[in-house]
């Protein structure tokens, strides 16, 4: 008897699932959610930068950052979503270096003395290669011990005068950037 009443009770189960397909149900598309996160959540020196700052400095919106972690040095990379370039790069360093080891040995050949950016800096342009486009950077000995550079790597397309452009604008965006926060 038991036997029949389980056959009996299986055979409804399985033909009431196949009464009918249900009638679909129209679900409303999904408008893509998009969240701001700050550049200083990727920590290192990622914490020194905001992307409204780098925007306000350099006209350019980046939203994407990263950053590493290594010894004495702490750097970070910001990109806008999806692109590789352009991008900009901080690096600071911990350094014991003075202002006459900085124009000996970190000047670079052919750049341009900054002045009123920590103890001594420069700027320069530097041209494009075969795999990235020309780049802008500004280096400088910041009163606190420490080597930092901002470097803004171009498209491929961009001519050197573009960079040049925008050693200004990146002097103007290091004065902005306190090292000491690290």
């Amino acid at each position: 008897m038991r036997v029949r009443i389980w056959l009996g009770a299986a055979a409804i189960l399985l033909t009431a699932g196949c009464a009918g397909d249900p009638a679909p149900v129209a679900v409303p598309p999904v408008e893509p959610v998009t969240v701001e996160v700050a550049a200083a959540s990727s920590g290192g020196a990622c914490t020194l930068l905001d992307f409204a700052v780098i925007e306000e400095h350099t006209g350019v919106r980046f939203d994407v950052a990263a950053a590493s972690d290594r010894k004495d040095t702490r750097t970070c990379v910001v990109r806008a979503e999806g692109a590789t370039l352009p991008e900009l790069t901080l690096t600071v360093t911990d350094t014991s270096i003075d202002v006459a080891s900085f124009h000996a040995d970190v000047l670079p050949k052919g750049a341009t003395k900054v002045s009123k950016l920590g103890r001594a800096a420069y700027r320069r342009s530097v041209a494009k290669t075969a795999k990235q486009g020309p780049a802008a950077e500004v280096g400088w000995l910041a009163t606190d011990k420490r080597l930092a550079t901002l470097r803004w790597t171009c498209e491929r397309g961009a001519a050197k005068a573009d960079a040049e452009e925008l050693t200004g604008k990146l002097v103007d965006l290091a004065g902005k950037i306190d090292t000491r926060a690290l």
